[in-house]
């Protein structure tokens, strides 16, 4: 089963994002993005489009329209309420969105009241993660 997300990047109130099918939990799509993606890279990921799940690199990932797929382009919504309805329409629970070099966090569940229906900077929300030990 996929934890849906959406990955976006956001200009002033322009936001274009992508739907992402699996793992977009805060510990694996928020690692990477973290880790691997500036601004840059977050807009070559989104100019990709929809997509199979976020991966270290845009060359290892799974974009639909590979698969010949027809409307998996990136949406825009025009406002950041407008962009949460996108989430919601694609049954996502967790989002990102790049916006000024920065990535935020944010979710759709109604008993995270730290994530729900905000934007959290990814590097506070991953502070706040157990730390992992080495396999």
């Amino acid at each position: 089963m996929g934890t849906r997300s959406r990955v976006a990047v956001m200009h002033g109130e322009v936001c274009k994002s992508v739907y992402c099918h699996y793992d977009g939990y805060l510990e694996y799509t928020g690692e990477i993005l973290q880790k691997h993606f500036n601004s840059a890279e977050a807009n070559r990921l989104v100019a990709m489009g929809d997509n199979s799940g976020v991966k270290e690199t845009v060359e290892e990932m799974n974009f639909y329209k590979d698969r010949g797929e027809d409307g998996v382009d990136f949406s825009v919504a025009h406002s950041f309420e407008e962009f949460l309805e996108q989430v919601d329409g694609c049954w996502g629970e967790w989002y990102y969105v790049m916006q000024d070099g920065t990535w935020y966090v944010g979710n759709l569940y109604e008993r995270d009241s730290r994530h729900y229906r905000k934007l959290v900077p990814l590097s506070e929300s991953m502070a706040l993660l157990p730390v992992r030990e080495a396999a």
